[in-house]
C-alpha cells in the first residue's frame, strides 16, 4: 500500500464550473524586471526598448503574459517600488509613447501586459505626500498615517520596517511621525480615507483604458491596517502582521470601481505576505470578486532562521508538504499562483537545487515539479536558462536597500562579523535575482554596451541564452515543452493534485487526475541515485507514457541525481 497525503477528489474536477475555466488556468506568466532585462540605449540600465527588442524571444518561449515590474517615475530608493507619479514612465525606462508601442507589439504576439501596482505606499517625493507633510491642516494630511510622538518622544508604536529600523520617522516640519512599513522614503497611504481609494481606482482605470491587461498588486494586504494598533495602547507591544479586516472590503470595492463591467481578459494577483490558506480562499473565491490569485510566502520562508538573512539547510519534506497544503486548500475554491523565485527571492537553482554539478538537472527538475502543480506558473527572467545566485566579494558591489540596511545594522549596531553577514546576503539577498539578464558571452552578458547599474554575474560566459539555446540539453527548450503542456493538456491545467510519500526526504512525487486520466510526476531531489520502489507508485506504471524527462532514455531505471519524469498512466 503506497503512502499518500490527503488529496482532492478527482470527481470534483470532472465536470461543472471547470468546463468554463478562466484563461489564466492555462496561462504562464513571465516576470520582467526592466532595470535588469535588456538595455537598448547604452546607459547601463534596462528599459522598455530592451523589453520590446526581446518580445520575439518571449513569444518563442510561449508565455501568455508579462508581469512588468515598476517603470513609473521614481527616485529609485527601492528600485522603482517608491513611485513619484503613477501615470507616467520614468525617463530611465523610456516614455508613455514607447510603453504604448510595447503594449501594441506584445498584443500582436498574443502576450498580455500586467503592470505592477504599488499602492500600499508612495515615494516621499509623490505630490500627495509633499502636500501631506507640508502642514497638519493640509487637505491631504489624512492621505497618509501621521501620529504624534509617544512618551518621551518615542515612535507611536513598536512596528518595525521590513528594511530594518522602526516603521515610523519623525518629520521635523510638523513634529509628527509618519508610518512606512518599508523604507523611510516609502510612506504608507491611508486607505481609511475614501479619497485615497478613489484616487487609486481612477489611476487603475486610466491604465486599463490604455490597454493594460491587469495588475500584480504589491503587498496589497498591507493597505488595510489594524487601526486600533496604529496609535492605541496595545500598539506598544508591536509585532505581528499589520493587516486589518477591512482588506476584503477594499478589494471588493476596487473590483466594483475598476473591473466590474469591463470587457476583456484581465488578471489580478495580490502579493500578500503572512496570509493563511483560509485567507487565500476568501481572497480568490470568484464569487467574492476580490482578486484572481495571490502570492503567498509560506514555502519561501521555510529555509529562514531567526530572520531572512539567516539561511537554513534545504529540506524537501517541509517544502513539498507546504506546497501540497496550498494545493489541497485551494482545490475547491480559489486558485494558486506558482513560483519559486522572483525579483525579491534568490535564484531557485541555487536555493533549491545544485547550481554547480547538476545545474541543468536541478533547474529542469524544479521547473517540471512546479509547472505540474495546479495553479498559474510564474517564470522569473533568467530562470528559463538556469541563472544562479551571485557571490560578490564585498558589500560594496550590492545595490539592494534591504541587503545594504541589513548589513549596516548587523555589522555596526550588533557587531556581527562582516564575513558572516555577507554570507547571508550571498544566500538570500535580492540582488541575486537582479543581476543583468545573461543574453550571450559578450561584454556585460550582452545586457548593455556600457557598465551596468549592477554587475553581471561572473558566470555569464558559460550561462547565457545563446549558449543554452544551442545546447543539446537546453533549460529553455525544457520550459518551452512545459508551457506547451499547460496550453494543450487539460490535466496539467485543471487536474486534481495528490502528493505521494509526503515524508520522503529525497522523492518529490504526485499525481494529477482529470476525467479518468492520470499524470504522475517523479523527481529525485538529491545528488544521489534513487531506486524507485513499487510501494511509492500507483498500482501499475508498466506501459505508461513518458511525456517529459530531463535525462535521456526511457525512464525505466533508477532515478538519477536530480532526475524528474512526467508520465501519463
Amino acid at each position: 500500500m503506497h503512502s499518500r497525503s490527503a488529496g482532492t477528489d478527482p470527481a470534483d474536477t470532472q465536470d461543472g464550473p471547470h468546463t468554463a475555466a478562466p484563461w489564466w488556468t492555462t496561462a504562464v506568466v513571465y516576470q520582467v524586471y526592466p532595470r535588469s532585462f535588456a538595455d537598448s540605449n547604452g546607459d547601463g540600465v534596462g528599459d522598455l526598448g530592451g523589453v520590446r527588442g526581446k518580445l520575439g524571444y518571449l513569444a518563442e518561449l510561449g508565455v501568455d503574459a508579462i508581469w512588468l515590474s515598476p517603470v513609473y517615475p521614481s527616485p529609485q530608493h527601492d528600485n522603482g517600488y517608491d513611485i513619484r507619479d503613477y501615470q507616467d514612465i520614468d525617463p530611465v525606462f523610456g516614455s508613455l509613447a514607447e510603453f504604448d508601442l510595447l503594449l501594441a507589439e506584445a498584443h500582436e504576439l498574443g502576450i498580455k501586459i500586467v503592470m505592477d501596482l504599488v499602492v500600499n505606499h508612495t515615494s516621499d517625493e509623490h505630490p500627495w505626500f509633499v502636500e501631506s507633510r507640508s502642514s497638519i491642516d493640509n487637505p491631504k494630511r489624512d492621505w497618509y498615517w501621521w501620529r504624534q510622538p509617544g512618551a518621551a518622544g518615542a515612535e507611536p508604536n513598536g512596528w518595525g520596517s521590513a528594511f530594518s529600523g522602526p516603521a515610523w520617522t519623525l518629520d521635523e516640519t510638523t513634529g509628527e511621525y509618519y508610518l512606512h512599513l518599508f523604507a523611510t522614503q516609502q510612506p504608507d497611504l491611508n486607505w481609511e480615507n475614501p479619497e485615497v481609494r478613489q484616487a487609486v481606482y481612477s489611476m487603475m482605470n486610466w491604465w486599463l483604458d490604455r490597454g493594460v491587461d491587469g495588475f500584480r498588486m504589491d503587498v496589497i494586504n498591507f493597505i488595510a491596517k489594524q487601526v486600533e494598533l496604529v496609535s492605541g495602547p496595545a500598539a506598544a507591544t508591536g509585532g505581528g502582521s499589520p493587516m486589518g479586516a477591512q482588506i476584503h472590503e477594499y478589494l471588493q470595492e476596487m473590483h466594483r470601481a475598476v473591473f466590474a463591467g469591463r470587457t476583456g481578459e484581465h488578471l489580478t494577483v495580490g502579493e500578500m505576505p503572512g496570509v493563511s490558506i483560509q485567507d487565500a480562499v476568501l481572497f480568490t473565491d470568484a464569487a467574492r470578486a476580490e482578486v484572481d490569485m495571490i502570492f503567498q510566502f509560506e514555502h519561501v520562508s521555510l529555509d529562514q532562521g531567526t530572520h531572512k538573512f539567516d539561511p537554513l539547510p534545504r529540506s524537501l519534506v517541509p517544502l513539498k508538504q507546504s506546497l501540497a497544503r496550498w494545493q489541497v486548500g485551494l482545490a475547491e475554491t480559489g486558485w494558486n499562483s506558482l513560483y519559486l523565485n522572483n525579483h525579491d527571492q534568490p535564484r531557485l537553482v541555487s536555493r533549491f537545487g545544485n547550481d554547480t554539478e547538476f545545474r541543468y538537472e536541478s533547474a529542469t527538475l524544479w521547473a517540471l515539479v512546479l509547472h505540474l502543480h495546479r495553479g498559474t506558473p510564474y517564470i522569473y527572467q533568467g530562470e528559463e536558462i538556469g541563472m544562479t545566485n551571485v557571490t560578490f566579494d564585498t558589500i560594496d558591489h550590492y545595490r539592494d536597500i534591504e541587503s545594504l540596511n541589513h548589513y549596516r545594522e548587523a555589522v555596526e549596531q550588533f557587531d556581527q562579523s562582516p564575513a558572516s553577514v555577507l554570507a547571508g546576503v550571498h544566500a538570500m539577498g535580492r540582488d541575486n535575482a537582479r543581476t543583468p539578464m545573461q543574453w550571450d558571452d559578450s561584454a556585460h552578458a550582452g545586457f548593455s554596451t556600457e557598465t551596468p547599474w549592477l554587475a553581471a554575474n561572473p558566470n555569464f560566459p558559460r550561462i547565457n541564452v545563446a549558449t543554452d539555446r544551442a545546447a543539446a540539453r537546453s533549460v529553455f527548450a525544457f520550459y518551452q515543452r512545459l508551457i506547451q503542456l499547460r496550453h494543450t493538456d487539460p490535466v496539467v491545467a485543471l487536474g486534481a493534485f495528490e502528493l505521494i510519500e509526503p515524508d520522503h526526504e529525497q522523492l518529490y512525487a504526485f499525481t494529477r487526475i482529470l476525467n479518468g486520466v492520470t499524470l504522475l510526476v517523479l523527481a529525485n531531489v538529491s545528488d544521489a541515485p534513487l531506486t524507485v520502489q513499487g510501494e511509492w507508485l500507483p498500482d501499475d506504471i508498466s506501459g505508461a507514457e513518458l511525456l517529459l524527462g530531463n535525462y535521456p532514455g526511457d525512464g525505466s531505471a533508477a532515478l538519477l541525481p536530480w532526475e524528474a519524469r512526467l508520465y501519463r498512466l
